[in-house]
């Protein structure tokens, strides 16, 4: 059987026809927030200045957060959906970033204290996850929503979800079962079904999706 060709940079998600899936994560008191009131920032601890992190890959998610168990900061995943438009719109507002070290710029600027006022979405293209969390050959893309944008994402955002006991109970099954393989995880619904979603070439310029 001949390998099918995947592209280097691309964005994998859960999608239909109006909304896109991504997913962050936060602590207790914003998570609970969030949900009750459908508002991503309704807790007064979310911060409107502070760059906010989106992934549309969960796998991606999973290792960034270690399946909710990394830290307090991030033991509640949400999944928010967004409208294509409101998606769209924030990417054509990106630019991509460049490394220092294992960071964006952008993430060692904040590090240090320093947050400038910045306009633009920043986009970090990294090597894609398994669900076990390892690496795979092509890479996912994270989105970097600066504050000056954060409230186009609180507006685009349709419905919040809570999904840290799906990412638990994956963790679990995975410990319990090494053979478990892709089909039954999507068939338990601990894995969503993700595809490439396409984009125009004006916007796959701006993102740089073809460099490899």
């Amino acid at each position: 059987m001949t390998k099918q060709h995947v592209p280097y940079r691309q964005i994998r998600a859960n999608y239909d026809s109006t909304t896109i899936t991504v997913y962050q994560a936060y602590n207790n008191e914003i998570a609970d927030a969030a949900i009750k009131n459908q508002k991503l920032d309704a807790s007064t601890k979310f911060s409107p200045t502070r760059m906010t992190w989106i992934k549309p890959s969960w796998a991606w998610m999973l290792y960034r957060c270690g399946y909710s168990y990394k830290d307090a900061c991030q033991e509640r995943i949400l999944a928010l959906t967004l409208t294509h438009s409101a998606f769209l719109s924030l990417l054509h507002k990106a630019m991509v970033a460049n490394h220092v070290g294992n960071e964006t710029e952008s993430e060692a600027k904040a590090r240090k204290g320093g947050r400038p006022k910045s306009t633009k979405v920043v986009v970090q293209w990294d090597p894609e996850r398994t669900v076990r969390l390892g690496k795979l050959d092509y890479r996912s893309i994270q989105i970097g929503i600066p504050g000056t944008l954060v409230q186009e994402l609180v507006e685009g955002t349709i419905k919040i979800e809570d999904v840290t006991g799906k990412a638990r109970d994956l963790k679990k099954l995975l410990d319990e079962d090494d053979n478990v393989d892709l089909a039954a995880l999507v068939e338990k619904s601990l894995v969503p079904e993700e595809r490439e979603f396409e984009v125009d070439e004006e916007l796959r310029n701006i993102l740089a999706m073809e460099e490899v």
